[in-house]
């Protein structure tokens, strides 16, 4: 395969992993958050919460550039269920206590847009695009009748109270970008991870799809399971990881949650697999020529263009000279499950 691996990084840096510091500008609106949260629960004489947890695709360093700033950081709010409770000693319901967020944090008069109550959480809205989301959990403590173990669990104020653990999930990802990562222990973040960054900026390459495509944890997931990395190449990790996730969706369109047993991230009249599936099969196609003998350093640009939907590439010199290499072997996963087909 026409090796691209040189510009795969160059545009990853450039164009696609999020920079420090819009990093940083979150982070610090994040703290600005949990310290006007604090000061409204007290104010309002709410319960407080016992701690704050960044997680989604910040947590995980997934997040990608968005021309449009149309950046999100997930900030979960714990509660501890025992003081989830009305005046008469019954429980708050999730959306009495996405109200009480939303009250709490809309003692300040500095937002121009005030925060607004979702399904799942608690918007903060910025000028330039950002926005803060908080969804707010309870923490419940159970002892085992037969261990004495405390076991506890965690349920995000949703439509209902749902079963949710996103610490978890940042832990697993954590793990797995160790686990799949040829390069896990390199500057840039581990090979499983720039899989992920770049498929999520496929997956947001044209604005029709927005609303249609899977979400971000699904791409996660299914790149969690179709991953194929390659040593030193992450355009042969990338195109490999895509033929694996058509395959993958192909067979089987239901993505389970990687931490909560029973539990999917699709419903049974989800549409969203499937369509990111359509969207992998009729782009995928403009890298063939890659595998072409007589493949040239400008056809190649020209078929990852397609691919993004962009001119980035063809914009680059080919200050190396490139020329078509002989494949490398396919690699095999290495968490185990064979080669695919």
């Amino acid at each position: 395969m026409f090796d691209c691996s040189i510009e795969i990084g160059k545009f990853h840096n450039s164009k696609v992993s999020l920079g420090k510091e819009d990093r940083d500008l979150m982070k610090t609106r994040r703290d600005a958050n949990r310290k006007r949260l604090k000061t409204g629960l007290e104010q309002n004489n709410y319960p407080l919460h016992y701690g704050c947890h960044t997680q989604g695709s910040y947590a995980m360093k997934t997040m990608i550039q968005d021309d449009n700033n149309d950046y999100d950081i997930d900030d979960g709010i714990y509660f501890k269920k025992e003081d989830l409770v009305g005046p008469k000693g019954a429980d708050l319901s999730p959306l009495q206590v996405r109200q009480m967020v939303c009250d709490a944090l809309s003692t300040s008069s500095n937002f121009k847009t005030p925060p607004t109550v979702l399904k799942n959480c608690v918007r903060v809205h910025y000028n330039e695009g950002h926005h803060v989301d908080m969804p707010a959990y309870r923490t419940i403590e159970e002892k085992d009748f037969w261990t004495g173990k405390i076991n506890v669990t965690h349920e995000l104020a949703s439509s209902s109270w749902k079963q949710s653990d996103p610490k978890e999930v940042t832990l697993w990802f954590k793990a797995k970008n160790i686990e799949l990562s040829p390069d896990s222990t390199s500057s840039n973040g581990g090979q499983f991870r720039r899989v992920v960054r770049l498929l999520k900026c496929f997956a947001k390459s044209r604005a029709s799809w927005k609303a249609s495509t899977a979400s971000g944890f699904m791409i996660t997931k299914l790149t969690e399971e179709c991953f194929e990395g390659s040593n030193g190449r992450d355009d042969v990790a990338l195109k490999n990881t895509i033929n694996n996730m058509i395959s993958r969706l192909d067979y089987d369109q239901v993505i389970v949650h990687p931490i909560l047993d029973g539990i999917t991230l699709t419903n049974d009249t989800d549409g969203r697999p499937n369509f990111f599936k359509t969207k992998l099969k009729e782009n995928i196609g403009y890298l063939d020529v890659l595998e072409e003998d007589t493949c040239t350093f400008e056809q190649a640009m020209k078929a990852w263009d397609k691919l993004f939907n962009i001119s980035w590439f063809s914009e680059q010199n080919n200050t190396d000279n490139k020329v078509a290499v002989t494949s490398p072997n396919k690699a095999v996963r290495k968490h185990g499950g064979g080669r695919y087909a």
